[in-house]
């Protein structure tokens, strides 16, 4: 009917109301019903993401387990000129927390029976024993969080103190995992040189003449310890990776939202109200098959109205 056909300022066409199909129309009380269990499937998927993160953190098992339990060898032997002087079987053991100036040696001098006593150079104890102390601490932490993350989600969130602990714990084990990861790293290259067989070759008297040979049977196996400095980045990156999702679980988190939201309220109102004419600009609301101008859609809006051009 010609009722029903209402005219188009923008193109100049006509819109028939009972062609729209439903989907297109606009209705306030429905979309806040979509709108609520998208909110909550999402406020989901974050928890998931942040119970994983803390199961990811027990990594830090990995990085206290590969250098606390290190201990190696390596093996020289020195020929003498004279046979009976010679010992090709010199073994060196050394382990964690490397206090390598405390490693003690005997090596033939090749000048009769007298033997040299002598010991490695270096102390990478600090740097090991500090990595080891935040990997275990690390753990625990990480341990307790998802038990409490898991069975007492409601002591958790009371009054808003779990996630605040857990957000500035996050924080101190990330700045402490990069500090004793880097820290680790340069006393494994410390630890390396100083085991080093042809560095250790140096020390011995013996090997300082011509006629005398020296050589290394095997050296130590420093994989483990490889992989204890790969875990303690990659605990870093996790920890940090996480400070995000526990943030999101704060109560900053949700007063920055609403400060947004209400700052936007505020700039939608006073937008609306000052004095614009839409229809200076060919819009209009359709509110049933009524025609109402573009100011006053905030009021009517959730009614179920329709805006058009």
């Amino acid at each position: 009917s010609a009722k029903s056909l209402l005219p188009c300022k923008t193109t100049g066409a006509v819109r028939n109301l009972d062609s729209i199909p439903a989907s297109a129309k606009y209705n306030g009380e429905a979309e806040w019903d979509q709108k609520e269990p998208r909110a909550l499937s999402k406020f989901s998927s974050q928890r998931q993401i942040l119970l994983v993160s803390e199961f990811l953190k027990l990594f830090a098992i990995f990085a206290f387990a590969t250098c606390g339990g290190y201990s190696g060898a390596l093996r020289l032997s020195v020929d003498c000129v004279n046979k009976t002087e010679s010992n090709l079987s010199i073994d060196i053991a050394f382990a964690y927390p490397f206090r390598l100036h405390q490693v003690t040696f005997e090596v033939p001098t090749c000048e009769g029976k007298e033997r040299q006593k002598l010991a490695l150079i270096g102390d990478s104890s600090s740097s090991a024993e500090f990595f080891v102390t935040v990997a275990v601490f690390a753990f625990l932490y990480s341990l307790a969080a998802t038990v409490v993350y898991i069975f007492f989600q409601n002591k958790y969130r009371e009054n808003n103190r779990g996630p605040l602990i857990d957000f500035i714990v996050t924080v101190v084990f990330s700045f402490l995992w990069l500090v004793g990861s880097s820290a680790w790293a340069k006393g494994l290259s410390d630890v390396k040189v100083a085991t080093d067989p042809k560095e250790v070759l140096l020390l011995m008297s013996a090997c300082k003449q011509p006629s005398n040979k020296c050589m290394a049977v095997h050296s130590p196996v420093m994989s483990s310890l490889n992989t204890s400095v790969v875990f303690g980045f990659l605990n870093f990156i996790l920890w940090a990776g996480n400070i995000w999702f526990v943030f999101k679980e704060t109560g900053w988190h949700s007063s920055g939202q609403r400060y947004l939201s209400d700052s936007m309220e505020k700039h939608s109102s006073s937008y609306n109200q000052g004095g614009y004419n839409q229809e200076s600009y060919g819009s209009s609301v359709v509110c049933g098959k009524e025609r109402t101008p573009k100011s006053s859609w905030v009021e009517k809006g959730r009614r179920g109205c329709l805006l058009s051009h």
